[in-house]
């Protein structure tokens, strides 16, 4: 794979994070009673894992920066497979579903509990759809982004 390539596949996939993003925190200030809280599984994954580590617990407002960050990062690099080229519709689709059903079944067997993303039925669309559009979203940069052949 070109280098151009991967830096494309990349660009597509931190556009998907940042769309994925800025429609959970814009839900969760304007509909805080059923908006999927994905920043908290976030928070509550991250003191997991420093505490494993030993190390310290930063305060409330650190913790959700590095939590917002990582999920940039980590979504944006999931959101990468999406990738260029054909079929980049049909990835982001899956990719967007995939996720956002791992979103809704797999926090409570990983002890982050269930109520942010399971919460209600509302709560459990939101959150599949939500990264659904984050897929979508990388699946539209790559379209917007492609080579055009002749």
């Amino acid at each position: 794979m070109k280098y151009a390539t991967v830096i494309r596949a990349l660009s597509n996939g931190l556009a998907g994070a940042a769309v994925l993003t800025a429609v959970h925190e814009t839900a969760r200030h304007l509909i805080p009673e059923t908006a999927p809280r994905m920043d908290v599984l976030g928070m509550r994954g991250l003191r997991k894992l420093l505490g494993k580590a030993n190390a310290p617990q930063p305060d409330h407002d650190t913790l959700f920066n590095l939590t917002m960050a990582g999920d940039l990062l980590s979504n944006g690099l999931y959101y990468s497979l999406v990738g260029t080229g054909k079929n980049a519709w049909q990835r982001g689709i899956v990719l967007g579903l995939a996720a956002g059903i791992g979103g809704v079944v797999l926090p409570g067997p990983m002890g982050l509990g269930e109520a942010p993303s399971n919460r209600t039925p509302q709560t459990k669309l939101m959150t599949v759809a939500w990264y659904l559009i984050g897929g979508l979203a990388a699946a539209g940069a790559a379209w917007a982004t492609r080579k055009h052949r002749k």
